[in-house]
């Protein structure tokens, strides 16, 4: 039996859709993430995805490299990898002589991993500091990060789910990314940031915040029917996120 407070269940999410007026298309948003105030806390409190608490490593969600889906992921980021230069990325050497992309016995292609977590993941002791090369260098050029970065590093932690009916009508639902989603693996974390009230301590409602992965997901006309729907929201949010619930 689920956990409740006050008669609703402690994991409830408040839910929206609408069809899409240029395709066959249903999108369904997660309305009480998006008007969430969760915002990445990389460096500033996040505890990684390992087995214990490992703040002081700052690896975030990068320590086993990222799944890429498709070989124009790949293709995007080995273009963007061959542009960065040595102050901005830790490990440039050992990706021009070895590759960036490992393959696994699935057949699953993610980032290489360097010294235990992914190539492309400066340490605590760079020069640089901590963090992303591929954002790092994004954000010196005043480019996008996520046109540099594998899709699930910059969708994160948005997650799109693509169904098809039988008759060829699509649904798709954009959703937070949730513990489950990482497979097997993702029980042994022992910290993640959809379920830390420490994340959600944004200035801004996740539909703002990530305005621009989200566009990049959906395209501009769904995009801009969410904010009229969330705008024209006389209360605000109805279902507080399950996370800031359990203040």
């Amino acid at each position: 039996m689920r956990a409740q407070r006050n008669g609703v269940p402690d994991d409830a999410h408040e839910w929206v859709s609408f069809e899409d007026p240029e395709e066959e298309r249903t999108w369904v948003f997660d309305v009480t993430f998006l008007l969430s105030p969760w915002t990445c806390i990389f460096g500033n409190g996040c505890q990684g995805v390992l087995t214990g608490p490992t703040p002081e490593l700052v690896q975030g969600c990068c320590s086993y490299g990222a799944h890429f889906t498709d070989d124009d992921d790949i293709a995007r980021v080995e273009e963007a990898a061959a542009t960065l230069t040595p102050e901005q990325w830790q490990f440039r050497s050992q990706g021009r002589s070895r590759g960036i992309v490992r393959t696994t016995k699935a057949g699953e292609s993610l980032t290489r991993q360097v010294q235990d977590a992914c190539i492309f993941l400066n340490r605590p002791d760079f020069p640089g500091g901590a963090g992303c090369a591929l954002h790092r260098a994004a954000l010196e050029r005043g480019e996008r990060p996520l046109d540099l970065k594998p899709n699930v590093c910059w969708q994160l932690p948005l997650r799109r789910e693509d169904t098809d009916d039988d008759d060829g009508w699509v649904t798709s639902t954009i959703r937070q990314w949730d513990r489950r989603h990482w497979g097997e693996g993702g029980a042994e974390f022992h910290w993640w940031c959809t379920e830390a009230p420490d994340a959600f301590v944004g200035h801004r409602p996740v539909y703002l915040e990530m305005k621009a992965e989200l566009i990049e997901m959906v395209g501009p006309v769904p995009y801009e029917m969410l904010v009229r729907y969330l705008e024209s929201r006389p209360t605000g949010v109805a279902l507080p996120h399950p996370a800031v619930r359990q203040r």
